[in-house]
């Protein structure tokens, strides 16, 4: 049997491909659709705020080979997934790449945390809209995939999902984030139940668990922590950059991995390894 193209520039094409990344106007979301807009994809990015939208693919489209699109959406609810949806169906008939990357996270304390906006808004956003959005897009996916040529979903969870700690330097001093790490877990074993329901219509569903990234989520931390709580505990000595996230998220949509399907990779740096911490005793 001849060998077939292994050429590092039709492994890891995405030229061409159409893709949508929800909450894409900042942090990971943007630092994906910057890889994909620079390597040749037709991006679509969305998120609440418009203005904060066209600023992005201001900045997007200086690099972009595409031009970058963006639409206004909020994803806290079904309707708003179906709304989103509806429109991303009015502009393109096929999508190729599903970036689930919305998310949100919530502080307060541990004995007084509040029901709707810490816990229902947080799970709303965070597990509800990959759902909805991975499941009104399902058509447009699994249209014309092959098993050589899949659909794909990427779900953008975080290493909260596999650790417990809640209380830290991204929150103030007396509050614990702790919606936002059962909410991670959950985008987990979704991606696996997604990746199962899916397989067989060619589309692999993948989550990426990044850890610290410089982002408007983490800015609180990283404004009142300094770099130094962030990067004591890194063997690589530093947090995530734009590549690190824009080249996991582009293997996962290339050639390269056609066969790979329900994965959970975590793109920290090797820090879970060294990550300690004492949490304040709790008086019940």
């Amino acid at each position: 049997m001849s060998l077939p193209d292994l050429n590092s520039l039709s492994l890891f094409n995405v030229k061409g491909k159409i893709v949508l990344v929800t909450g894409g106007s900042s942090g990971i979301g943007k630092m994906i659709a910057s890889g994909f807009a620079q390597n040749g994809a037709k991006v679509y990015i969305a998120s609440r705020k418009e203005k904060q939208l066209q600023e992005t693919v201001a900045e997007l489209n200086e690099k972009a080979n595409i031009p970058v699109q963006y639409l206004v959406a909020n994803l806290n609810s079904r309707a708003g997934c179906d709304a989103l949806v509806r429109e991303f169906k009015n502009r393109e008939s096929k999508l190729h790449v599903l970036v689930n990357n919305s998310g949100i996270t919530w502080g307060g304390p541990f004995d007084d945390f509040p029901e709707d906006k810490g816990w229902d808004n947080v799970f709303n956003v965070n597990v509800k809209s990959i759902f909805y959005m991975t499941a009104g897009l399902a058509p447009l996916l699994i249209k014309d995939s092959t098993n050589r040529d899949p659909g794909r979903v990427i779900n953008i969870s975080s290493t909260a999902s596999v650790e417990p700690i809640c209380e830290g330097p991204l929150s103030s001093e007396g509050n614990g984030t702790w919606s936002y790490q059962p909410s991670k877990a959950a985008v987990n074993h979704l991606t696996s139940a997604l990746a199962l329901k899916l397989g067989p219509d060619h589309v692999t569903v993948n989550a990426i668990l990044p850890g610290v990234f410089q982002s408007r989520m983490t800015a609180f931390g990283f404004k009142t922590a300094g770099d130094e709580a962030f990067t004591s505990n890194q063997p690589s000595g530093r947090y995530g950059q734009p590549s690190d996230a824009a080249g996991l998220a582009l293997f996962l949509a290339s050639p390269a991995s056609a066969h790979v399907t329900g994965t959970h990779t975590i793109l920290d740096g090797g820090a879970r390894y060294r990550h300690t911490a004492i949490t304040p005793s709790v008086k019940l």
